[in-house]
């Protein structure tokens, strides 16, 4: 092999390997940004269940305001229309319920939107049953990515 050739074939390889080694990083830098879209959807879908499912009469105010927090579009709108009926029922009926997580999974997700599921357990008590009862809900939510948070546009009780 000459000298002029054997050139040719370094630059060759060398254009390759950059090439290569280019597109993998490309390639691992996508993986990493869907992954990370993956875990902050399903973290503001399970904070957003647990919001959902954790209300107490004495912090109603408090705890109705950490799920419209979370909350954007018509659900917002229809939850925040809710909050005074709610707050008065609440309160008359004593109302305490702590969620708890028990899972959460991926349906569909964009750059710009989600779908999860998410089965949750809440312990319920109320002047009805003051010892309190264990409920289990399973919670579809649509998630919305608006100004670089994961908001929870709409709750369905499914299954």
């Amino acid at each position: 092999m000459t000298g002029r050739a054997a050139r040719t074939v370094v630059v060759v390889a060398t254009v390759l390997a950059a090439a290569l080694t280019t597109s993998f990083a490309v390639g691992l830098r996508h993986q990493h940004d869907t992954e990370q879209r993956r875990q902050d959807v399903l973290a503001a879908a399970r904070q957003s269940a647990l919001n959902f499912t954790t209300l107490d009469y004495r912090h109603y105010a408090r705890d109705s305001g950490h799920v419209l927090d979370g909350a954007t579009g018509d659900f917002k709108q229809q939850f925040a229309a809710q909050t005074a009926q709610l707050t008065k029922l609440v309160a008359e009926n004593k109302s305490v319920s702590k969620g708890q997580i028990l899972d959460a999974g991926l349906v569909r997700s964009t750059a710009e939107s989600a779908r999860v599921l998410v089965v949750a357990d809440s312990k319920v008590a109320n002047k009805s049953v003051p010892k309190g009862e264990a409920r289990t809900y399973r919670l579809q939510l649509d998630l919305v990515r608006k100004d670089g948070q994961w908001l929870t546009s709409d709750v369905e009780f499914v299954g």
